[in-house]
């Protein structure tokens, strides 16, 4: 029998349908129904005729048609919302964000596993389980250590002894000894009390990251969960059932508490929570949708599933991956604006400037491997102190199986992520102002000998006069974000915890970095493809010519001004897919291989500023740029 669950006014309704052949129309009037009578007042109607209604998915949002057959319009046990004509938004209603109603087209549930041991985690396989590309399972080894762990906590309730966190309170509440007849309320209260986060929601890759290392973390068989309790975890993350977790709220010691406590509170069947078959509902309607039970705490899970510095490090391996991809293509737009400024490759050779008319550049140009390089650096600095981030145990107490032992320690203080981060931010900002002054170059005819803007009949046309000033206002913005987060403090928990990473501040932050350097690269993009116009027929290096082709896939040359901002976003998305690099990759490497001996010492970016600014040998030089 067909069974839909319907959100009335803040209430959700479990509604069977026993013939598939009743409309949607009658789907909202028997919620109505079912709302009306468990209200004294009817709900404010004289009876369900009163009611007039609008129907939508949860999912997507889109509205129904009253008309339509449930088995055509609805897929069974699918979450709707019916909203009464003259009532504002139900205020429980959380509409789904932009990327989740992008994801519901495009999710699939996957196929394959990564299996997690709490040591060898990578920040790539963590980004793929985030973009929902894998299901987690246990190594028999993972599983082993879990077991064992839990063997401690269990003989330390036995025995009653008083242990933090497992037969005492929290915090400044250390001393206080719990009752054994209260140790898993103790558990549920702390994952309640500790769901004080706010604003907007954790998008859901990023949710999935979050809830993937999570699991990796008690993988490692240090925090004291059962392997019942951890189980049910990965059920619910390979169901994709992601609870609400708001974005701001941790200061990065103990710990990133609250948005973990709200990952925790889902999972016990409380709060709110996203599926891509029920979009945002109440997490035990969404846990019921999947054939999932929440979670019963046992002394110290909840503890363990909340203590740690997870949240920095999820959105801090976004960070890397993504400033690693944005890095590489930018010497790939910094080659192509080299190109349209006519620069010179001799300041990347040994012998610079042997046989070269042309001196030198401006530094923009010509210190490109030296700022590009230390970017590269910094990158592969922080991603070694992430790596190792998400593979070590940060709870307190930390659960020793070999000795049968607790010790309560440090290793839920996030200082070392907060401190990468903070050091990658204004590390990859940098590819942003220097791009920002590439295309001040490409803009102004005095330095470029292009078309002013890079426009024809420039004064009834401006070209890319404003474009120029919102990478200008980007790198502004950035030099701002990045102030370091982590050289700040302050005590909490009645100075119980008397210094804080504010690494969650630092990984939102340089997410926001690095998005501001995509967008500044890709307005540069555009403006070396529109010089490339002007200089027609001349061509460029194939490699050089593929990237244009890319860019003139989704964006067609500028011949007279029109609506920018979308031109802009397609050059994004070029990058942040790293479709850029891909076209030329190929020829980077075939070059490396036959013309870079291993001897020779050479920068990576000065090596492939030089490589995609050499002649074409396919191309007459006549026609060459």
């Amino acid at each position: 029998m067909p069974r839909y669950t319907v959100h009335v006014r803040g209430e959700w309704l479990a509604v069977p349908c026993q013939d598939a052949q009743l409309t949607v129309g009658w789907l909202g009037r028997e919620a109505v129904r079912r709302y009306i009578k468990n209200k004294p007042d009817n709900g404010g109607f004289a009876s369900v005729d009163d009611a007039r209604f609008l129907v939508r998915r949860c999912k997507g949002l889109g509205l129904l048609d009253n008309e339509d057959p449930l088995d055509v319009a609805l897929e069974d046990n699918e979450f709707v919302e019916v909203v009464i004509e003259g009532d504002a938004m139900s205020p429980d209603f959380i509409p789904s964000q932009p990327e989740g109603v992008y994801l519901y087209s495009k999710y699939r549930e996957p196929e394959k596993y990564i299996a997690l041991d709490g040591d060898s985690l990578t920040t790539e396989d963590l980004v793929s389980l985030g973009e929902g590309h894998y299901k987690i399972k246990l190594t028999p080894t993972a599983e082993k250590r879990v077991q064992k762990s839990r063997e401690v906590i269990d003989r330390i309730v036995e025995e009653k002894t008083v242990v933090y966190g497992i037969t005492t309170g929290f915090g400044k509440f250390a001393r206080t000894v719990i009752p054994v007849s209260k140790l898993e309320e103790l558990q549920f209260n702390l994952v309640r009390s500790h769901s004080s986060g706010v604003g907007k929601p954790l998008i859901p890759e990023r949710c999935r990251m979050l809830l993937a290392l999570r699991i990796n973390v008690l993988a490692k068989g240090y925090s004291g969960i059962s392997l019942e309790t951890l189980k049910q975890v990965i059920e619910v993350f390979n169901a994709s059932c992601l609870p609400y977790v708001p974005e701001k709220g941790t200061v990065g010691a103990s710990g990133d508490l609250a948005p973990l406590s709200h990952l925790a509170l889902g999972l016990i069947g409380e709060g709110k929570m996203w599926s891509p078959k029920s979009g945002w509902a109440d997490a035990k309607y969404v846990l019921a949708a999947h054939g999932l039970k929440p979670i019963v705490l046992k002394p110290k899970e909840g503890l363990a599933l909340i203590n740690g510095t997870q949240m920095i490090t999820s959105l801090g391996c976004e960070a890397v991956e993504r400033a690693s991809a944005i890095a590489r293509q930018a010497d790939i737009v910094a080659a192509l604006t080299l190109e349209v400024l006519k620069g010179t490759t001799k300041a990347f050779d040994t012998e610079s400037h042997r046989f070269c008319d042309r001196v030198q550049d401006a530094y923009t140009l010509r210190c490109c491997p030296q700022v590009h390089g230390v970017v590269n650096d910094t990158i592969a600095f922080v991603k070694n102190i992430i790596t190792t981030e998400i593979n070590s145990a940060t709870d307190n107490p930390m659960v020793f199986a070999s000795r049968g032992e607790t010790i309560s320690g440090g290793n839920f203080h996030g200082e070392y992520p907060a401190k990468a981060l903070d050091y990658l931010a204004i590390g990859v900002h940098e590819l942003a102002a220097i791009s920002e002054r590439r295309i001040e170059r490409l803009c102004n005819p005095s330095l470029s000998e292009l078309p002013a803007f890079l426009v024809a009949e420039g004064g009834l046309n401006s070209g890319f006069m404003i474009a120029h000033c919102t990478a200008a206002a980007l790198v502004s913005e950035n030099k701002a974000l990045c102030h370091p987060s982590s050289v700040d403090s302050l005590s909490t928990s009645a100075a119980t915890e008397d210094h804080v990473s504010m690494g969650g501040w630092a990984a939102r932050k340089a997410l926001r970095v690095i998005e501001h350097v995509e967008q500044v690269l890709a307005i540069e993009l555009l403006a070396a493809c529109q010089g490339i116009e002007f200089l027609r027929p001349l061509k460029t290096t194939t490699p050089l010519e593929k990237v244009y082709d890319l860019v003139r896939s989704v964006v067609r040359p500028w011949i007279k001004d029109r609506f920018m901002a979308p031109d802009i976003e397609a050059a994004h998305r070029l990058l942040v897919e790293q479709k850029v690099w891909e076209v030329a990759a190929p020829y980077i490497e075939k070059y490396r291989m036959e013309h870079i001996p291993e001897s020779r010492p050479v920068s990576p970016t000065a090596f492939s500023l030089e490589f995609l600014h050499k002649k074409s040998s396919n191309i007459p030089e006549s026609e060459d740029l």
